[in-house]
């Protein structure tokens, strides 16, 4: 699993009211657990357990595990390198430990905050080999180079005789490719909770050791269900980067009758956070989009429609974006189809279709591309895919077989390109390959015109800033549904597409707090 995906899941059990408290609490216990194990299969007597802790969760995890080896009859002793845990879990998990006083357990915990105090503690000393050691300096990994006193800490780790085990992934070893940059810890086992992580399935044996998976009681749904903790998918901004570093695009739409659906679309991207958004549309629309938004740099183009003579002066603009929106707004119409598919052919920078663009492109031309993302609705789902049946989303229900057989057949027709798609429904179901996500943001009022083109903007504005269609995708329908959640609290089932756009930049900036 990679470490990202194992972060987002952990904050998505908060979603459906499991703490991460509560998962610690299982981590720990489990780790005691197999500990326990090991130590009995080799050892034939009692052995001391020393936990090496950090600053993070996987800390944490030695402190919720000192517990239960206390009960089980074990001494321990913990060496912690930092005292600033940074995961509010670990320290609530410390607290438990520092409160057991008098001290009533053979548990003893050790402050290592100097290269001395390291050098100098019981195992760096020990030439015996009965004893268990318990990683848990760095649970994330790390790359580049080690600070000195962790550095130490892992040689002492290396070069003790005592049974080494590794909590989810080696201290040193980067968890999504296995490498190891400076030093890592070479243990005789890896406990990983839930799933193991990527870096640690591909590394040989001989860095990692035996595998061990323990459930912590992550359900399913944590994995499956869009959530809060998708936001940690959105990297930080660059505090020195400067106007368009954070994502240029365009979005090629409109017709002489429409206008405000590619407008809607470019604000919602720029709340997305995209800098720069480019609006391609005929001369009618081009002229109500400039006055709707001065925030919108808009391209006129000749005629009423979007045509084939068009296609120059697009294509130039698409090579400067990041990403580009393909159909809101443009109507259905022969010359408008000719270009669409033409530009689902000719441009090479991600795509993303919607509203008019998937009744006129052929599936043909995009089913290889990895890099677009389609936003139908049931019957436009059905209309590119070419599915004659009475196929309906439906997966609001506590039936599990009625559930997987729904999205089962959806991913059996999606699976038919390499890109991702949303199928818009009361509950949105996204889809990629093998992969699928849901979500469960949003409200009746959402039915609004205008919200799916808001939808698209949002995605279309967070593939403009890197991350990849399928998370992209998940992320969009999220931010939108939670948009228009507060514009219906604000204003009830009269909120407007406009409305939902205003609160894009705000629930952003809440989901990343």
């Amino acid at each position: 699993m990679h470490p990202m995906d194992m972060m987002v899941t952990d904050y998505n059990c908060e979603y459906l009211g499991l703490s991460r408290l509560c998962l610690m609490e299982s981590a720990g216990k489990s780790l005691a657990e197999e500990v326990g194990k090991i130590a009995v299969y080799t050892f034939s007597k009692p052995v001391k357990v020393v936990i090496f802790t950090g600053s993070g969760g996987n800390g944490g995890d030695g402190f919720v595990a000192a517990r239960y080896l206390l009960n089980r009859g074990y001494d321990v002793d913990v060496y912690m390198l930092k005292d600033n845990i940074h995961s509010s879990e670990s320290r609530t998990n410390f607290e438990i430990l520092e409160n057991m006083k008098p001290r009533l357990s053979r548990l003893n915990i050790y402050n290592l905050k100097t290269l001395q105090d390291i050098n100098n503690c019981e195992v760096a000393k020990s030439t015996d080999s009965e004893y268990v050691i318990v990683d848990g300096l760095l649970g994330t990994g790390i790359k580049g180079s080690l600070q000195t006193n962790i550095r130490r800490a892992i040689e002492i780790i290396n070069e003790s005789k005592g049974i080494k085990i590794s909590v989810d992934v080696p201290s040193g070893m980067d968890p999504l490719t296995g490498n190891v940059d400076d030093l890592a810890v070479i243990p005789d086992y890896t406990i990983s909770f839930h799933k193991i992580k990527t870096g640690v399935r591909n590394a040989e044996e001989e860095v990692v050791g035996g595998l061990v998976t323990a459930d912590i009681g992550i359900p399913f749904e944590a994995e499956y269900f869009v959530s809060y903790g998708d936001f940690l998918r959105l990297k930080n901004r660059n505090l020195s980067s400067h106007k368009g570093n954070n994502g240029r695009l365009l979005i090629v739409g409109g017709n002489a009758d429409y206008s405000g659906a590619p407008a809607i679309a470019g604000m919602a991207a720029i709340g997305a956070g995209a800098d720069l958004v480019y609006v391609a549309s005929p001369e009618k629309s081009a002229e109500a989009i400039k006055s709707t938004s001065p925030d919108l740099i808009v391209k006129s183009l000749e005629g009423d429609k979007l045509s084939l003579s068009h296609l120059d002066e697009i294509l130039k603009i698409s090579d400067n974006v990041d990403a580009v929106l393909i159909g809101p707004g443009a109507g259905i119409d022969d010359e408008t189809s000719k270009l669409f598919n033409v530009l689902a052919a000719k441009i090479k920078k991600p795509i993303v279709m919607d509203a008019d663009s998937l009744k006129q492109v052929e599936l043909s031309l995009i089913k290889n591309r990895e890099d677009i993302i389609l936003t139908p609705h049931i019957f436009e789902f059905k209309s590119f895919f070419n599915v004659e049946d009475d196929l309906k989303l439906d997966i609001d229900s506590y039936d599990f077989r009625k559930v997987d057989e729904n999205i089962t057949e959806f991913q059996q027709i999606a699976r038919g390109i390499k890109g991702t798609v949303i199928v818009k429904g009361q509950y949105d179901l996204i889809l990629q390959g093998t992969k699928f996500r849901i979500n469960k943001s949003g409200n009746p009022g959402m039915t609004v015109g205008g919200t799916g083109d808001a939808l698209a903007g949002i995605v279309t504005g967070l593939l403009s800033q890197g991350l990849n269609t399928f998370d992209c995708a998940c992320l969009g329908v999220f931010i939108n549904g939670l948009a228009g959640d507060m514009a219906y609290d604000e204003k009830g089932n009269g909120f407007s597409a406009t409305d939902l756009v205003s609160y894009i930049g705000g629930v952003i900036k809440d989901g990343l707090c």
